[in-house]
């Protein structure tokens, strides 16, 4: 069952947690289907989080994030890796999920490329689209919380909440 608006539009701590064990599917132009589990993601809530893209406002890259819930926040990093983010909540409150692992992709850069997402799928809504969305799976894995990975920059509090999820083994 493909999951719906009011998923999505809740706060990202309840959402991130929410997304462990969910199906993400892709559809190519082939009409060949990719179905992976998601094992990992990240949450980045706001204004007031350093580590969020959206700590310093509204821009061109993360405008998406400034939309409602269930849309696809996309970027490029290191000019090679394309990050692939569900934005959550409502209008003009601004967070996302980094979705970091899938059953066959352990790491942001190597789930874009196994998927095939790039700058093509930024404000992608995860409803409506016939090439990417998610499933329900009618499960409630167990999981593990830890600091975020790699954003230092953000200083020693927001370095450390421990807003990333990991299914539990």
């Amino acid at each position: 069952m493909r999951l719906d608006s009011q998923f999505y539009q809740r706060d990202v701590l309840e959402v991130a947690p929410d997304l462990l064990g969910k199906t993400l599917v892709r559809k190519f132009e082939s009409g060949d289907e990719l179905r992976v589990t998601i094992t990992e993601v990240e949450a980045y809530r706001g204004t007031d989080d350093l580590g969020c893209h959206a700590s310093k406002g509204m821009t061109e890259r993360n405008r998406v994030m400034f939309a409602r819930g269930g849309l696809v926040y996309v970027y490029l990093i290191y000019g090679m890796y394309w990050m692939f983010n569900v934005v959550t909540s409502v209008e003009n409150n601004p967070q996302a999920v980094l979705v970091r692992g899938v059953t066959g992709a352990d790491g942001p850069g190597k789930l874009t490329r196994l998927l095939a997402i790039d700058k093509s799928f930024y404000g992608e809504d995860l409803v409506t689209s016939n090439r990417l969305w998610l499933e329900d799976t009618g499960v409630a894995p167990s999981f593990i919380t830890t600091p975020r990975i790699g954003i230092d920059y953000a200083g020693p509090y927001w370095s450390k909440v421990p807003w990333r999820f990991l299914l539990s083994t």
